[in-house]
């Protein structure tokens, strides 16, 4: 096979086009005063966009600086400033907001001291985007129910949520007695304590207000370049993070950053604190006396780093394996390793026994496996790493697979889910529509006591009920069936690459009964995100084919014409 041949054949199986580049046509002089115009218009947008926020931003700081603090005065300018800019530029709003999110809790115990205010501060940059494409989609006749199937099973859903809202959480706020005056009657009925309300539109938000991530993932994802850029970027973000997690064990094996020994004693030593935080995220346990290792890498704790992990062992796995450019390939294979190496040191045992899993169930669900050209490579580059590694820490990784497997065997997960399901049946309350929302949402607390729940569905059960839960599990099962039906509709081979990994994601998250990632930033917003991306991967499929069939057309009819000018002019006489 000639070397021609040989590119040929690898561009195809790669999903890049073998047609030559066709030239454009020269612009006309309309075409480039408009192109002009356009530009002009904006250049000015950019630069009023950022007056404006400028000055409102200064407007903001400057009675916040009297008032309240420095820091306030500085959190409330940039506040003010990303709600404009989020509305004026919302696609780059979404690019912003997602390299956010892997640092938010860096920059919430860095700069904020934990505050509420800043734990949201995400949002400045999703709600205005979402407004904005929108107001856009609206003016511009593009869809805005971007799956209508899906359409039945979430209006269910939403309508339970407000039940709950309005009969349950409004309920008790307008209606039940506080909490310290039936403390003595048993069993107690129920009471107010804090704000339920407000308690409860926080969990709302929680819930169910990432959904229309959806609706902004379809939006972002313009062609195929942009969704190679997605999956770059977040191979990327995973590769920074993931070497901020190593420097930070390192400090704390060096003893740069205190041990957990040496601020606390007795129960402390077993638990995660902001007074042992090191270099980057929040609250972690490092006592290695005690086998306990519990690292938060870049975010607010341990377990949010252990499903970061988890979520972007699928996210480079899929830029592993279906980047079209082989730098890109190897960029997603390193995240892969690092993603390994940071699952062992964490001490987080979800992360230690699922990112395999994950992986693997990755390998077989998008067929990979049996693809032994590309498996054999990776996995021979996978196995090399981890020798390497274990090789240089035997001891280490010893310790923390004998702890994880000790901390399995002395509480077997599937017995502390079954707990879990018959505490939430039992102190759940209202067995249909359940206590309230955010009722067991850590994030809630501040509004009101919170049950400590540590599984997904039986916190639903607690907070919206039998009915709820139901609801719920219906429309993540329609999501799964129409996602699967239209990424197997997919032609294009480097999209339905995407799409398997993208569809794989939804099904594994959708359903884990353990802890609650669909309630964690960012695994919750990758979800829907990647749900929106997937359905719109089958409209940029479609226009891929027709641009496909129009060059072939084009060059088609370039073809004849020249055969007929060129017949026309051997008939021609002398």
């Amino acid at each position: 096979m000639t070397a021609s041949k040989t590119r040929k054949f690898r561009n195809r199986k790669r999903g890049v086009s073998n047609a030559p580049p066709s030239t454009p046509a020269p612009l006309s002089r309309k075409e480039k005063m408009a192109l002009k115009r356009q530009e002009r218009q904006k250049r000015q947008k950019l630069i009023s966009s950022w007056a404006i926020a400028l000055t409102l931003g200064i407007l903001v700081a400057l009675p916040s600086f009297f008032i309240l603090s420095p820091k306030m005065a500085a959190a409330a300018a940039l506040g003010v400033m990303a709600l404009i800019l989020s509305y004026q530029f919302p696609k780059s709003a979404l690019w912003v907001f997602l390299i956010y999110m892997p640092f938010g809790g860096t920059v919430v115990y860095a700069f904020a001291g934990g505050n509420l205010i800043f734990q949201i501060a995400k949002d400045v940059f999703y709600i205005p985007a979402l407004f904005a494409l929108l107001i856009q989609a609206w003016k511009n006749r593009k869809p805005i129910i971007i799956a209508k199937p899906l359409m039945p099973t979430l209006m269910i859903l939403s309508i339970v949520c407000l039940m709950v809202l309005v009969f349950i959480n409004l309920r008790i706020q307008l209606l039940a007695p506080a909490c310290n005056l039936v403390s003595n009657i048993n069993p107690p009925p129920p009471c107010k304590e804090g704000q339920p309300f407000l308690q409860g539109i926080l969990g709302l938000k929680i819930f169910v207000g990432y959904i229309p991530l959806m609706f902004c993932g379809y939006h972002l994802i313009e062609d195929k370049q942009t969704v190679l850029k997605l999956g770059r970027l977040l191979a990327v973000l995973a590769i920074i993070c993931c070497l901020l997690a190593l420097v930070q064990y390192q400090f704390l094996k060096s003893g740069r950053c205190q041990a957990t020994s040496e601020l606390t004693s007795g129960a402390g030593l077993f638990r995660a604190s902001l007074d042992a935080r090191c270099f980057v995220g929040g609250s972690l346990l490092y006592t290695p006396a005690q086998n306990q290792i519990r690292l938060p890498g870049t975010f607010v704790s341990p377990w949010h780093w252990g499903w970061f992990l988890i979520a972007n062992s699928a996210i480079c796995f899929t830029v592993a394996f279906f980047e079209t450019s082989r730098f890109w390939q190897l960029i997603g294979l390193g995240g892969m390793a690092l993603v390994f190496i940071n699952a062992v040191i964490s001490g987080q045992r979800a992360a230690l026994f699922l990112v395999p899993v994950f992986i693997f169930l990755m390998l077989v669900l998008t067929g990979q496996l049996f693809r032994l050209k590309r498996f054999i490579p990776i996995a021979m580059a996978i196995a090399v790493v981890g020798i390497i590694f274990v090789s240089a820490n035997p001891e280490f990784v010893t310790d923390r697979v004998n702890s994880a497997i000790g901390r399995w065997n002395a509480s077997p997960p599937q017995e502390f889910i079954i707990k879990q399901w018959q505490w939430a049946m039992t102190n759940g309350g209202n067995i249909l529509l359940g206590s309230g929302l955010g009722k067991a949402t850590n994030s809630a607390r501040s509004f009101g006591s919170v049950a400590f729940i540590e599984t997904y569905h039986p916190k639903l059960i607690y907070e919206v009920g039998m009915l709820g839960l139901i609801a719920f599990l219906g429309f993540i099962t329609h999501l799964v069936i129409y996602t699967f039906k239209k990424y197997r509709s997919i032609k294009d081979p480097t999209l339905q690459s995407f799409a398997s990994g993208f569809w794989v994601f939804l099904l594994f998250l959708g359903y884990f009964p353990y802890w609650y990632p669909l309630d964690t930033d960012p695994v919750a917003v990758y979800y829907w995100l990647f749900a929106g991306v997937l359905i719109k991967l089958t409209v940029i499929d479609k226009q891929e084919r027709e641009q496909e069939v129009h060059n072939i057309l084009s060059k088609n009819r370039k073809n004849r014409k020249q055969f007929k000018s060129l017949k026309k002019r051997r008939t021609t006489p002398s």
